[in-house]
């Protein structure tokens, strides 16, 4: 049963975030989709969707949106911590104000709005906490460091959530998507392109953007409904697992991390990405 139930989406505004909240509103649930671009949430607001301004690096604003759906609704049974985004460019390259621009968007802002709504879910005694990680959480890329580094972080923090909260009934899933058809790419193409083009890293940034751009053709990337109903699995099913991998190539790359040696993940990496 899903009705009556409450789910907080951020990052709603495209993308996966906006295919899952319009997948937990077909559900049945009361869904609230938060992202600073509200203007760009008309479809949802259409399919019954709450839609709300919320910047995951401004402590006000996570407060007062957590605070409107308790008003609202009286609980918060699913949070979906999608917003985040890739910041690309080698690490020489990179500001550290960006770098940790990264992390509060990626990992700090996840953490701070997973502690505004956890008091409301011991209350009930049930909740899901359900992390948008990425493959990424789990391997690497030449010019990726820092997008990396928040995605390994989000992983270690969602263990040790998954075992504090245990004893009060909420299951704490992270989801790992793979090559997703997202704005995601260009952005990440993007930056690295921006700063490391014009450097010694120049022919890796051009590199990465070019498989970052064979990813939004539909024969590689897949459709961001795919993470959205995995991301609605993690949300009804009775038992969830703790990680769901999606699509099916995700899984075979983290199959084929685990198989290997470090040695050899480091030279299949170098022949995706290297300069030709």
């Amino acid at each position: 049963m899903t009705e009556g139930r409450v789910a907080l989406i951020t990052g709603a505004s495209s993308g996966i975030g906006e295919a899952t909240a319009l997948e937990l509103a077909r559900r049945g649930f009361t869904v609230y989709g938060a992202a600073r671009r509200v203007d760009r949430m008309a479809r949802l607001t259409a399919h019954g969707v709450h839609v709300f301004e919320m910047d995951v690096t401004d402590d006000a604003s996570m407060t007062s949106g957590v605070e409107r759906i308790l008003h609202e609704q009286g609980r918060i049974d699913v949070l979906v911590n999608n917003a985040g985004y890739g910041s690309y460019g080698a690490l020489e390259d990179v500001p550290l104000e960006e770098a940790r621009r990264q992390f509060e968007v990626n990992v700090f802002g996840l953490a701070r709005l997973t502690q505004l709504v956890l008091p409301t879910m011991r209350a009930q005694g049930s909740g899901r906490v359900i992390n948008v990680s990425s493959i990424g959480g789990k391997f690497y890329e030449p010019l990726g460091a820092w997008y990396h580094a928040t995605k390994f972080a989000v992983e270690g923090l969602s263990d040790s959530l998954r075992l504090e909260l245990r004893p009060f009934g909420i299951h704490v899933v992270v989801i790992e998507p793979g090559t997703i058809r997202t704005e995601w790419g260009g952005i990440a193409a993007d930056s690295a392109v921006a700063r490391s083009g014009g450097t010694a890293y120049a022919r890796q940034a051009k590199r990465l953007a070019e498989v970052y751009e064979l990813a939004d053709r539909p024969s590689v990337g897949a459709s961001p409904r795919v993470v959205a109903l995995a991301i609605a699995k993690a949300a009804t099913e009775a038992r969830p697992r703790i990680r769901y991998a999606v699509p099916f190539g995700a899984k075979a790359l983290l199959a084929l991390r685990w198989l290997l040696t470090d040695r050899a993940f480091d030279w299949a990496i170098m022949r995706a990405y290297g300069p030709r």
